[in-house]
């Protein structure tokens, strides 16, 4: 089959990822809610189970001290008479000792086959009990017996007769462990309750506490919206502490794309107006009949290359990029040095010497091509008005609370200078591309652009050191 007559090639099928849009990222507050949610839920666990330890522990302690309290009032009751019998006591210190199968048994075993035990414990296997030794105590528990699990407590001692005898004895008073863990769950029933009413309560407490918290980010967000309807021109200031750096930098970055904006209207209008006076002798030169070809040829080209000019000019003026929030730092020194070396070049005649004074580690928080522009143009002015010598000074000017030191250069030159009463003129703004400044043929026109994107100032003024111009620039502290 021939190129002409191939059947078009299937478009490649969308595959299912794809199709498929991306998952929105959770939000600070539900992402703040479900990291509090498990912390919060992994705390109340584990503070419910050191409290119910601590329950376990206090209520194996209280059933302790009960058991032997009951066995001391069983032994209060019990007697010997004076040939050594055990006589049994005639009640118990708990009505529990009564029913059968209760829960609560005592038992007491001594010398000679004496066994008793309380109407609870009749029927009941206790023959896992030994006689103790007198003065020894024993707590045992849970045990697993045929009546269930167990504690028990056993105390032994003996009895003196009138007769001088000895008589050995052992009382044991025990209970059933479902007495005791029916208490331990009723009280975890109660704790998992209020333990989850508290963690319910917190949780409400926290996303209250979030939502109070993230006003701020909400209001950022709602001015946002508001400059770009148009309705404001800027974030307001009034922000948390944490946030005014963020405020701020978008403050200056809303600033920065609007003077862009204006500077590119501008450039724009300056550069139709500034061809139209080209164009127009253009044309007339071509509707010429009388003018000479030569010297009709000789206007155009002229014209032409004054709009090059121009255009260069303006779009020079168009390129400044102005103050950035997230500039890199462009070493001065470095660049001062490339462009001396290419002046130096140019006026060789006049034998220009270029003295440096830059401040180690000075920088320009900017894009290169603004820097190299305005040293550019001053270092040029200074070459061409100066007789011997041009110096260039360069400070940092660090300030408490910036990110962004302050910077100031200034170029000096030992020529004529600027008199008094023309420094006015020669800073008014609004000058047109094929304008010069009366006195001094450089760009400055296009310095005081860059000066101002940056929101510096420029200041010229006579030299104290070498008797000519000085021009200075001082961009702030950002």
């Amino acid at each position: 089959m021939d190129a002409d007559t191939a059947l078009p090639s299937r478009a490649p099928t969308a595959t299912t990822n794809e199709l498929t849009p991306p998952r929105r990222p959770l939000s600070l507050a539900a992402r703040a809610a479900i990291a509090t949610g498990f912390v919060l839920a992994g705390f109340l666990g584990l503070v419910g189970l050191v409290l119910s330890q601590a329950n376990n522990e206090r209520a194996l302690s209280a059933l302790h001290e009960r058991l032997y309290s009951f066995a001391i009032a069983y032994i209060t009751n019990f007697d010997v008479n004076r040939y050594g019998r055990i006589l049994p006591p005639d009640t118990s210190p708990d009505p529990n000792f009564s029913p059968p199968g209760s829960g609560l048994y005592a038992v007491a075993v001594g010398d000679k086959g004496f066994h008793w035990q309380s109407p609870s414990a009749i029927g009941r296997d206790f023959s896992f009990l030994t006689p103790l030794a007198p003065g020894v105590s024993r707590f045992v528990g849970p045990i697993d017996t045929r009546m269930g699990r167990l504690y028990y407590y056993s105390y032994g001692l003996t009895w003196d007769t009138e007769a001088g005898k000895s008589v050995p004895f052992t009382i044991t008073v025990a209970q059933t462990e479902d007495q005791l863990e029916g208490g331990n769950a009723a009280y975890r029933r109660a704790l998992v309750i209020w333990l989850s009413i508290l963690g319910v309560m917190l949780i409400v407490l926290q996303m209250l506490l979030l939502r109070w918290s993230l006003t701020p980010l909400r209001k950022v967000a709602s001015d946002m919206s508001r400059v770009e309807r148009g309705d404001s021109e800027r974030l307001d200031s009034q922000y948390p502490l944490e946030l005014t750096g963020l405020t701020e930098r978008i403050n200056v970055f809303i600033t920065n794309e609007r003077e862009q904006r204006t500077r590119y209207r501008h450039t724009l209008a300056d550069l139709a107006h500034s061809l139209k006076t080209p164009l127009a002798v253009i044309r007339s030169q071509l509707e010429s009949t009388t003018a000479d070809e030569a010297a009709r040829r000789s206007n155009v080209l002229d014209q032409v290359r004054r709009m090059n000019e121009l255009v260069a000019y303006q779009l020079a003026r168009a390129a400044t990029s102005g103050r950035q929030t997230f500039a890199s730092a462009v070493p001065i020194a470095a660049h001062a040095e490339d462009l001396v070396q290419g002046l130096e070049k140019v006026y060789a005649g006049k034998n220009v010497l270029c003295e440096f004074d830059i401040e180690d580690g000075a920088v320009f928080y900017g894009e290169q091509g603004d820097l190299l522009e305005l040293l550019g143009n001053l270092l040029e002015n200074a070459f061409k008005w100066a007789s011997h010598r041009v110096l260039l000074v360069v400070k940092v000017e660090p300030r408490s609370g910036r990110q962004r030191p302050g910077l100031w250069v200034s170029v000096e030159d030992d020529g004529p200078g600027i008199a008094a009463d023309q420094i006015e003129k020669v800073l008014q703004r609004g000058v047109r591309g094929d304008e010069r400044v009366q006195g001094h043929g450089i760009g400055l026109s296009i310095v005081q652009d860059i000066v101002h994107a940056y929101q510096g100032e420029l200041v010229v003024d006579r030299s104290p050191e070498l008797g000519g111009a000085r021009f200075s620039v001082k961009l702030a502290a950002s």
